[in-house]
């Protein structure tokens, strides 16, 4: 089914609206939240709201342009998100994650499928930057496990794992969390879907983590997936935060 026979008629009205926009403005974006969830699996959920990922330098041009047409725009966060709003429907324009992980640059836009959506040939975020981005949300509020999930089962088979996996390689614990996960999921899948020599490597590498003297100061690393429940361990148990690599 096409997202036209999904989505009602006012908020596809809004999509067009703002593809043109983009489109005059010159900005090089991609698509991604639930409409690249909806390419890569086919999952449609009914939202108000268009992700558009850019790099930094990107959005003050939409920002911009989307304003002298009389949007309200706002920098929401000037570590990783803007948004611009038009009535009940709004644009989140992301270059990055909130802790600053997954920055967007060339490498998404190499990776990017071109596509036609609602009659704009544009690009969707690729099923290997969807799952960077998700396997860091896991807050109380919203846990997009399930979507990576969803992700795996539909596009694992051709997924570029060792991309990935370069991707996590400081994070390695957290895409072993989710290939156990999925090992639970879809127990008849997963044979076919995760690799042997994934699982093999980052299973040894946690076995390995017993062989090694423990880190000398007590950190926390919970804030890299949830920025409001492991505020206590920093603020009240004597841990450490953990210093994000932004460079």
């Amino acid at each position: 089914m096409t997202m036209n026979e999904k989505a009602n008629t006012e908020a596809l009205e809004f999509y067009r609206e703002a593809l043109q926009l983009l489109q005059e403005c010159g900005a090089s974006y991609m698509i991604g939240g639930a409409f690249a969830i909806f390419h890569h699996t086919g999952i449609y959920r009914d939202t108000k709201d268009l992700d558009i990922y850019c790099a930094a330098s990107e959005y003050p041009r939409i920002l911009k342009y989307f304003g002298s047409k009389g949007y309200r725009t706002e920098l929401t966060d000037i570590r990783w998100l803007a948004k611009i709003f038009k009535g009940e429907y709004y644009i989140d324009i992301i270059f990055d994650t909130p802790n600053n992980i997954c920055r967007v640059d060339e490498e998404w836009f190499l990776h990017a499928y071109p596509v036609d959506f609602l009659g704009f040939n544009i690009k969707i975020l690729s099923p290997e930057e969807l799952v960077w981005c998700k396997i860091y949300v896991q807050n109380r509020e919203r846990y997009d496990g399930a979507d990576i999930n969803h992700l795996l089962l539909k596009q694992g088979k051709t997924f570029d794992w060792k991309r990935l996996a370069r991707k996590m390689d400081q994070h390695w614990h957290l895409l072993l969390m989710q290939i156990l996960s999925f090992q639970f999921v879809y127990p008849s899948e997963f044979h076919t879907i995760i690799p042997k020599w994934l699982f093999d490597d980052l299973m040894a590498r946690a076995a390995e983590q017993y062989e090694i003297p423990a880190p000398m100061e007590k950190v926390c690393r919970g804030p890299v997936i949830d920025q409001t429940q492991y505020a206590i361990d920093i603020k009240e148990w004597g841990y450490k935060s953990y210093t994000l690599k932004t460079v």
